[in-house]
């Protein structure tokens, strides 16, 4: 069996024959969304505030990304403690998948302006893409000790509670968000998700109707009932809610992973390749997409596309350098490796780094005990039978 396992996606545990997501929500996936172009404090180095100025602008012409990370990296350089070049930097990364680098300039940024919530809330959001949730949640709640009425930090802080375990926790963050904005979408949709986690179904589909009524184009309303009917087995409806979403927010990755996620439960592998290249092709360096379209090519390989095999292991190479601890991709690879190009030793070493790295309640931790023992013993030396003792003639000891 095959896990995309994505701290992106809103899909919980879609146990399929090939793949399954699983996930937090709340987050968009895309990153966070791209700050206006900073103000810089007096004291900074002009020809720095020029460079950042240039890097923003250039980075929402189409296809200028590139250009306007060359002229953060400039700004950084002429003065490192300009952190709104740090941030919009950090944004950028994020956009394109490059998280750890995402997450260094955001840290930067951080230490540099520790009140600015705009910082607080992409940091949080790049390591919770990255899966680091716990640390996440330190970061946010620390945050929020000394800035009580923070309430998009308090969103973060709500999911990555809830993806680290601490369920309780969450939905009282959840309800704080609640008490300063009524009726919010975005809060309504956390909530429910919360809930969802503990197995309250119909309270989370309480909520998440409540969400759609307070905002009928939100994104996350739609995306957290899409969870609820994955969880009720309901793939249609699920993935209805999961297009919507996008139609609401055509930048909302999320709902693409899901999607992909369901046409992968469905076996509808090519479609699923669609979804995954369409997040590819905005932002190449995106590891949970490229770990999806690995799944979809797998699931197309046979005797006429032999190619669609290797570009897969490719894919989920080039993944983990960029995100060596992803626990998806190395699975993935370690399934890659044994089951289809027969090569179980060096499917081993991907088995291995995955249960050091994933979390105790990975479905697919079974799974991976299971290669690694069935490598051992295929391992083991045949242990003979021993051999009678030889008798004296007539049968005398």
């Amino acid at each position: 069996m095959m896990y995309v396992y994505s701290a992106r996606s809103v899909a919980t545990f879609v146990c399929v024959a090939l793949v399954s997501a699983c996930g937090g929500g709340g987050s968009t996936a895309k990153g966070p969304a791209a700050a206006p172009v900073a103000t810089a404090a007096p004291a900074a180095n002009p020809q720095a505030v020029t460079k950042m100025v240039q890097g923003v602008v250039a980075s929402k012409d189409a296809g200028g990304r590139d250009r306007g990370v060359a002229l953060l990296r400039e700004a950084v350089t002429l003065d490192p403690s300009l952190w709104e070049a740090r941030y919009d930097l950090g944004l950028l990364f994020a956009q394109g998948g490059n998280l750890s680098e995402a997450e260094e300039q955001l840290t930067a940024a951080s230490k540099l302006a520790p009140d600015a919530q705009e910082v607080a809330v992409a940091l949080g959001e790049v390591r919770r893409r990255r899966g680091e949730n716990k640390a996440a949640a330190v970061g946010l709640g620390e945050f929020l000790e000394d800035h009580k009425n923070a309430s998009d930090v308090r969103s973060i802080y709500v999911a990555a509670l809830r993806d680290s375990g601490q369920l309780d926790k969450a939905i009282h963050e959840a309800r704080e968000v609640l008490v300063r904005k009524p009726a919010d979408a975005q809060a309504l949709s956390d909530l429910a998700l919360c809930h969802l986690a503990k197995g309250e179904k119909e309270i989370a589909q309480l909520l998440a109707r409540q969400a759609l009524d307070a905002n009928a184009k939100s994104a996350a309303a739609h995306r957290t009932l899409g969870v609820i009917a994955l969880a009720n087995g309901d793939d249609a409806v699920a993935f209805q809610s999961f297009l919507k979403a996008t139609q609401e927010d055509p930048r909302d990755t999320t709902a693409r992973l899901d999607m992909g996620a369901v046409l992968l439960r469905a076996g509808a592998y090519s479609k699923a390749e669609e979804q995954y290249r369409a997040i590819v092709k905005v932002s190449p360096d995106d590891v949970d997409a490229a770990v999806g379209l690995a799944a979809a090519l797998r699931g197309q390989t046979d005797a006429q596309h032999p190619a669609k095999l290797e570009e897969a292991r490719l894919l989920l190479e080039h993944a983990l350098e960029r995100e060596p601890h992803h626990v998806s991709a190395l699975f993935n690879l370690g399934v890659l490796y044994t089951e289809y190009l027969k090569k179980p030793q060096d499917g081993k070493p991907y088995f291995k780094r995955f249960l050091d790295d994933a979390p105790d309640g990975h479905p697919a931790r079974p799974e991976a005990e299971r290669y690694l023992n069935n490598v051992k013993d295929a391992q083991a030396p045949a242990v003979a039978e021993p051999s009678p003792k030889p008798t004296k003639p007539g049968g005398a000891k």
